[in-house]
């Protein structure tokens, strides 16, 4: 069976607009932030993949090693007719839940839904040839706008992976949960990824690998930005620097001035003092029992917990309530 056509809500000039909204809020705030979005163009999404093979990047090989582990039981518990995957991507790890799913003879449907029309097309394209009995039907979208574009009907579970709820600042989560619960109906279930709080010296090494892949991926914003508005970063000119906020148990990734400059971006000009931070990620890390706080706050109630063999990645199923 062949992938259905792309059903887009989120067009270039959205994208456009977007990162000129974003650019304009966060380099005009104090201290400057960008939201980690941006580092995603082909480039940083290669960058990217190149990161999870790296020995200090534990969450991918963590939440694989968990979803090999469970997904029978998932498939189990669940017996979802639909699969939801919120920032698809390619969808590599997804397929442990689609093959176990499909072995248990429920799932018929599989909706992904990312950003990027490429790398959905893509994906869509191999999920269907290589589960041919499948409806695959890709949805062009931004999990924090259109989650109310999410097919109805039949046993639904909605799978949130990578860790990437981390990315979201408290505010936003509780936000972001409470939209995921609103296009749900009682008894459809939420699979979410969540990186666990552990050693700082086992985090930290994961986002500073002594490879340096992680600097051109953090650098790599600053290209986007002179690629897409014309700005004049000079990204070599700014330190990658990723920090652990014990406080808020989240790691922060900056780039760091190493020289007073100023920058042209829009009608904006940016002054950099040597040293100054520009945040670019927050990714925070969780305890089990604040993601139950998290989800109960939202709607949902947390059914079970698992984790990977060493405990460094977890996967909640929750039900919608």
């Amino acid at each position: 069976m062949t992938a259905e056509p792309l059903e887009i809500h989120l067009e270039e000039r959205d994208l456009d607009r977007s990162l000129r909204d974003d650019v304009r809020a966060g380099l005009t705030a104090d201290p400057k932030w960008l939201p980690p979005k941006w580092f995603y163009d082909a480039r940083g999404s290669e960058l990217f993949e190149e990161i999870t093979r790296l020995p200090e990047y534990y969450p991918t090989r963590a939440e694989r090693a968990a979803l090999g582990r469970h997904a029978s039981r998932i498939a189990a518990v669940t017996g979802a007719k639909t699969l939801i995957e919120l920032g698809s991507g390619s969808s590599e790890k997804t397929r442990l839940l689609l093959d176990a799913l499909s072995g248990q003879g429920t799932l018929g449907t599989f909706v992904p839904l990312d950003v990027s029309v490429s790398a959905l097309r893509q994906s869509t394209a191999a999920i269907a040839a290589d589960y041919p009995h499948l409806r695959v039907r890709g949805i062009v979208g931004d999990f924090t706008r259109h989650l109310d574009r999410l097919p109805a009907g039949g046993r639904r579970l909605v799978a949130f992976l990578g860790g990437t709820i981390g990315n979201l600042l408290p505010a936003e989560r509780a936000t972001f949960l409470a939209a995921t619960r609103a296009a749900l109906e009682a008894g459809d279930w939420l699979l979410l990824g969540t990186d666990l709080v552990k050693d700082p010296g086992i985090i930290v090494p994961a986002y500073d690998d002594a490879a340096g892949v992680t600097t051109e991926f953090n650098r790599n914003v600053l290209r986007v930005i002179n690629r897409e508005l014309g700005a004049d970063f000079v990204p070599d000119d700014f330190r990658h620097v990723a920090v652990w906020d014990a406080e808020r148990e989240w790691i922060e990734m900056r780039l760091r001035a190493q020289r007073p400059m100023r920058v042209r971006v829009l009608d904006l000009t940016v002054d950099f003092a040597e040293g100054e931070e520009l945040r670019t990620e927050v990714s925070a890390k969780f305890r089990p029992e604040g993601v139950a706080t998290e989800l109960a706050a939202a709607g949902f109630t947390a059914e079970e917990l698992w984790t990977d063999p060493d405990g460094l990645f977890g996967l909640t199923l929750a039900r919608a309530i």
